[in-house]
């Protein structure tokens, strides 16, 4: 079944219904500033809140890098998602029934992904042969079981390492299955890389496998530390890891549902968690946490729980992961496991109920980072002591919740008995100021016509009044991407009598080529009041551009006119044009 058509109509109750501070907030911390709300834009590198949010007219609006839209447009640039998606998502929300059909998804096949279909099919066709017998019991062993096998496609390359090989040659160049990184070229021809391991395949974010961790599971490769545990594939085009994470395709509707995502370092955590109907976990590849990582995660849920392994390396693994949520505006909640045991051992040893009472009972990330602070310090020693203060307070002065600073810093206090009002004064000793205005982007005097074209644009967005000028005076825009968004923005006014950026965008139905040109022009960040006079300077700066491209244009035409007759007509066209005739 197709997806259907949503009229306007339907699509102005959905949003209507929904309370976009509601929506952004469960993404981007929101702070109330006179009627908008304020936070960190997702959508660039801010460290200042520059998004504002209206609640009145349904908007965000960045004043730095000029995003711009409605609930719908959040959800598509933050989700990356369809509209038809976003409208489904919200319509749930807030309890609009919705048809949208069959929702497409957008799937990009390559050679490599078909390589690696294949290789899927083939490992897993191994492990339910006599052949995988020994697999199955190690599997087993480590209370696998054949649920989760089937679940997570858990396959075998058997103890020949050139099968893969022969079964891809007949499909593939060899160019291609080098570039895979399953296949290899030795002086005997082409060989597999995986021979005689348990094949755990890794995904992309949409679900189609893309790589293989293959582990070693009998004989005397157990007992021999010179053989690797386990063999990871190589970064391909289609692999990369510091963009992934483990388990996501799986993961990302228990986490939304739950609102809650929880956050390991090895996939063996993930089944061992899923194992136990724990599904809204992931895990982040066995490497340091990415900002596109950080950015995945956030998007999946509003509470973040890291749980990493339990030793001094896990520790070091949690700080690293958190401070770049926190780059996002994310705080996480902490798990931290004893024994120096890593998730699989701890739900192995102690079950599921113990588990779960640690999910529940996960502790701040600030209380955290207080006991990481004291480690390796005497805190009965003065120089201790005082360096501890001053960790501390280089941590309270990154907090932008004053409440939640105000909690740490009595925390502070019962940790050291030091003055109260001695640390609130180094507190605000380390205190930067805010940058609370944007700066303007200076336009260069050889773009006014752009600026005017720009301007008009704004508030054509903004007033019916501005549209009628556009449309009785104007009517052309000469850049071609600001005569697009006029041309729309005038039938939409036709269409319904009124404008209103909220539902403008719903109407354009998020076409990217328009989305961004409204982002351009909410760059200009003017004021929402403007006077008459300043609509007719604009609009006497395009009209007087368009003039001087069509006298251009005369004077090129006059001159390859032979006619003496039509020659003088044209120059009293130019004439005219000149006089403002």
């Amino acid at each position: 079944m197709s997806v259907n058509v949503i009229s306007q109509e339907k699509i102005e109750e959905i949003k209507n219904k929904t309370d976009i501070v509601d929506v952004i907030s469960n993404y981007v911390s929101l702070v109330p500033k006179g009627k908008n709300y304020f936070g960190i834009c997702p959508f660039h590198d801010d460290n200042n809140p520059s998004m504002s949010v209206s609640r009145e007219k349904k908007i965000y609006k960045c004043f730095s890098c000029g995003a711009t839209g409605n609930a719908f447009t959040f959800l598509m640039n933050y989700e990356k998602i369809s509209f038809i998606e976003a409208v489904k998502k919200l319509a749930d929300s807030c309890g609009v029934a919705v048809d949208v059909g069959k929702i497409p998804t957008k799937k990009v096949y390559t050679t490599l992904n078909d390589i690696y279909n294949l290789s899927l099919k083939f490992y897993i066709n191994n492990i339910n042969t006599k052949d995988g017998k020994a697999a199955k019991e190690y599997l087993k062993s480590r209370s696998i079981d054949e649920k989760i096998i089937k679940d997570f496609e858990i396959g075998l390359a058997l103890k020949n390492n050139t099968n893969l090989a022969k079964l891809l040659q007949k499909k593939f160049k060899e160019s291609d299955l080098i570039n895979s990184g399953l296949i290899y070229k030795n002086n005997f021809g082409l060989a597999d890389l995986y021979y005689d391991r348990i094949m755990f395949p890794l995904y992309d974010l949409n679900g189609q496998v893309v790589a293989y961790s293959g582990r070693k599971y009998h004989g005397n490769d157990l007992e021999d530390k010179n053989v690797p545990k386990y063999i990871n594939t190589k970064e391909t085009s289609i692999f990369k890891k510091g963009e992934l994470l483990y388990n996501y395709h799986r993961a990302k509707e228990p986490a939304r549902s739950k609102n809650q995502i929880i956050v390991m370092e090895g996939f063996m955590d993930v089944i061992r968690a899923y194992s136990v109907d724990i599904t809204n976990v992931v895990a982040t590849m066995g490497t340091a946490v990415t900002k596109n990582q950080a950015g995945l995660i956030k998007r999946m849920a509003k509470e973040v729980i890291l749980c990493f392994d339990g030793d001094a390396a896990g520790e070091k693994a949690t700080l690293a992961c958190a401070e770049e949520l926190i780059k996002l505006g994310v705080t996480p909640k902490v798990i931290r496991l004893e024994d120096n045991l890593d998730p699989d051992e701890y739900i192995l040893k102690n079950g599921k109920q113990q588990f779960e009472l640690k999910i529940k009972n996960a502790i701040d990330f600030m209380d955290f980072k207080l006991d990481y602070l004291k480690h390796d310090k005497k805190l009965e020693t003065a120089a201790d002591q005082a360096k501890y203060i001053k960790d501390v307070i280089a941590e309270i002065n990154k907090i932008n919740d004053d409440i939640y600073k105000d909690l740490i810093i009595k925390k502070l206090v019962n940790d050291t008995g030091v003055d109260e009002n001695l640390i609130r004064k180094q507190v605000n000793l380390g205190k930067t100021k805010p940058k609370n205005t944007v700066k303007k982007e200076e336009i260069p005097k050889s773009d006014i016509y752009d600026l005017a074209q720009r301007n008009l644009l704004f508030y054509m967005l903004e007033s019916k009044e501005v549209i009628k000028m556009y449309n009785n005076k104007v009517t052309y825009m000469p850049n071609t991407s600001y005569r697009l968004l006029a041309r729309e923005i005038s039938m939409f006014y036709k269409q319904n009598n009124y404008i209103n950026i909220a539902d403008f965008v719903s109407y354009i139905e998020g076409d990217e080529e328009i989305l961004s040109i409204i982002s351009e022009v909410e760059k200009a960040n003017l004021s929402e009041k403007y006077s008459i006079e300043e609509i007719e300077d604009y609009i006497n700066i395009i009209k007087k551009y368009n003039v001087k491209n069509e006298i251009k244009r005369l004077k090129n035409q006059m001159e390859n006119e032979i006619d003496p007759i039509k020659k003088a007509k044209i120059g009293q066209q130019i004439i005219d044009l000149k006089r403002g005739v």
